[in-house]
C-alpha cells in the first residue's frame, strides 16, 4: 500500500472516530523515528485535551488501525503552540500574538511577531508595528502563537513571598 494512501486511509478513520467521540482530529502521521514508525494521531477540543481524552481515543482508534503496519500508536494533543495551518486554526488563533517563521528572510528577518488577523487563500494577515501585512503562504514554514510565560512569573513570585513569610 502507497504511503500516501495508507496516511488518506488513516485519516478518514480517525476523522470518524473523532467525530463520533466528539474530538477534532488536528492531524495523523506516520513519523518514523530510531525506535520504530509511530501513528501518532493529534485531536482537540475547545476546551483542550486531557490524558483521560487521548486514552479514551486510543482505545476506540486502535482496533480500527490494526490492519496498518506501524510499530507504536500515540495519541496527542497538538499542544498550546500548536502550529496554524488551516483556515480553522486561523479562526481559533484570530487575534492573538503569532510568531511567523518564513523561508527567506523578509527586510533582514527570518522569524517576525504580530497579531494575527486571519488566513485566507492569499495568506497570512498579520498586524505589525500598525501595519497590516500579507504574508503569502509559500514563503511561511510555521506559523504559532506565542505563549506568554509571564503569567508563571506572577506565580513564582507570590509563592516565593508566601514561603518568606511563613514562620
Amino acid at each position: 500500500m502507497k504511503a500516501n494512501r495508507k496516511i488518506d486511509q488513516v485519516n478518514l478513520i480517525a476523522e470518524k472516530t473523532a467525530q463520533d467521540l466528539g474530538y477534532e482530529l488536528v492531524e495523523a502521521a506516520f513519523e518514523k523515528e530510531s525506535t520504530g514508525l509511530y501513528l501518532r494521531i493529534y485531536i482537540d477540543t475547545d476546551q483542550g485535551v486531557t490524558l483521560d481524552d487521548c486514552e479514551k481515543y486510543h482505545m476506540a482508534i486502535q482496533p480500527r488501525v490494526e490492519k496498518f503496519d506501524y510499530d507504536f500508536l500515540e495519541v496527542c494533543s497538538p499542544g498550546a503552540d500548536r502550529p496554524i495551518k488551516t483556515a480553522r486554526d486561523a479562526e481559533k488563533a484570530k487575534g492573538k500574538t503569532v510568531e511567523v517563521h518564513l523561508y527567506k528572510p523578509l527586510d533582514g528577518q527570518k522569524t517576525l511577531i504580530g497579531v494575527l488577523l486571519g488566513m485566507d487563500d492569499d495568506g497570512y494577515r498579520l498586524m505589525r508595528e500598525n501595519a497590516e501585512m500579507l504574508l503569502p503562504r509559500k514563503d511561511v514554514a510555521l506559523v504559532r502563537c506565542q505563549i506568554d510565560l509571564s503569567i508563571l512569573n506572577e506565580i513564582i513570585e507570590t509563592e516565593n513571598k508566601q514561603e518568606e513569610n511563613q514562620p
